[in-house]
C-alpha cells in the first residue's frame, strides 16, 4: 500500500477509533461500572475494546510516518511502545469477549477479581500507550507535519491515560469518584478528540 493510500486509510481508522472510543466508554462506564446492563455491557465493551486497539494502531503508524524524520530512534521507541500497548488492548478485548460469549465453568468468585495476566489493570492499554504517545506528541510539536495543538493535546491525553492506568492499579475500582471521572473526561471527550482530529488532518493532506 502506497504512503498516501496508507494515510488516508489511516486517518479513517483515526476518526473510527475515535467513535468507537466513546462507544466502549459508554459500554464500560454506563453499562458495566453505572450498572445498567453488565453482561451487556461486558461484552460491548469487550468488543469496542477490540475493535478501538486495532483502528489506533493503524493511526499511529501513520502519525510515526509522519514525524519520525524529526527523531528517528525516538519516534522508533513511541510507535513500539504505543503499538505494544495497542496490541494490548486487541488481546485484553479478544480475552473479555471470548469468556462474555462463551463464561468459564469456574464458580470460583475471585477468578473474576483477577488481573488480566496480559495487561494487568490496563498496563498496555492506559500505561504503555500513554508513554509511546507522549514520545510521538513531542515529535508532532517539533515538526511541521501535523498541527502542533495536536501535539499539545496528545500530550494531555498521554497524562491522562498514565494517570487512569496507575489509578486502576492503586485504588482499583473504577466506580470510585476520581477514577470515575478520568475516566468519563478521556473516554468521551479527550480521547475521541485527538483521534478525530487526527483523521480529519490527515484525510485533509490527502486533498491539499
Amino acid at each position: 500500500m502506497k504512503s498516501e493510500s496508507f494515510e488516508h486509510f489511516a486517518g479513517i481508522s483515526a476518526i473510527a477509533a475515535g467513535i468507537v472510543g466513546i462507544l466502549y466508554s459508554f459500554s464500560f462506564i454506563v453499562l458495566v461500572v453505572g450498572g445498567r446492563a453488565p453482561d451487556l455491557g461486558v461484552l460491548l465493551s469487550s468488543l469496542f475494546l477490540m475493535l478501538g486497539g486495532l483502528l489506533s494502531s493503524a493511526a499511529i503508524v501513520a502519525v510515526f510516518n509522519r514525524v519520525s524524520e524529526t527523531g528517528p530512534a525516538l519516534g522508533i521507541w513511541g510507535l513500539m511502545l504505543a503499538l505494544i500497548g495497542q496490541l494490548g488492548a486487541v488481546i485484553h478485548g479478544g480475552y473479555d469477549l471470548a469468556n462474555a460469549i462463551h463464561p468459564p465453568a469456574s464458580n470460583v468468585p475471585s477468578v473474576g477479581d483477577l488481573a488480566s495476566q496480559i495487561d494487568p489493570r490496563g498496563l498496555l492499554t492506559f500505561g504503555l500507550t500513554g508513554i509511546g504517545l507522549f514520545v510521538l506528541a513531542s515529535l508532532i510539536r517539533r515538526s511541521d507535519q501535523l498541527p502542533k495543538g495536536l501535539g499539545a493535546m496528545g500530550y494531555l491525553l498521554a497524562g491522562l491515560l498514565v494517570i487512569i492506568y496507575l489509578g486502576r492499579l492503586i485504588i482499583l475500582s473504577p466506580s470510585n469518584p476520581a477514577v470515575a471521572a478520568l475516566l468519563v473526561v478521556t473516554g468521551f471527550v479527550v480521547n475521541p478528540a485527538w483521534y478525530i482530529w487526527l483523521g480529519r488532518a490527515l484525510l485533509r493532506y490527502q486533498t491539499s
